[in-house]
């Protein structure tokens, strides 16, 4: 599998302003030296069920890195943990 580093990794992160993992998942990232697209979901009235049928998820933070759903906070500082993200 290919290495994956900010210039090689695309990340999108379905969030609201008031979600405490959404607000880490973003510090977490932006440490690691990470851009995102940051998708407010109550702004741009995405619900629950429609946010699902991209993420497969239906809390936030629903994270997707190149395209691909991940899950949330804990399983993005899982996956940094894999040998890609080393």
């Amino acid at each position: 599998m290919e290495k994956r580093n900010p210039d090689n990794t695309s990340i999108k992160i379905y969030s609201t302003p008031w979600c405490g993992p959404c607000k880490m998942a973003k510090k977490f990232l932006s440490e690691k030296g990470y851009q995102f697209e940051e998708v407010d979901i109550e702004k741009n009235n995405i619900s629950r069920e429609e946010m699902a049928s991209m993420t497969k998820g239906t809390t936030v933070p629903q994270i997707l890195i190149n395209n691909h759903p991940i899950g949330g906070f804990d399983d993005l500082i899982q996956l940094f943990e894999t040998e890609p993200f080393k």
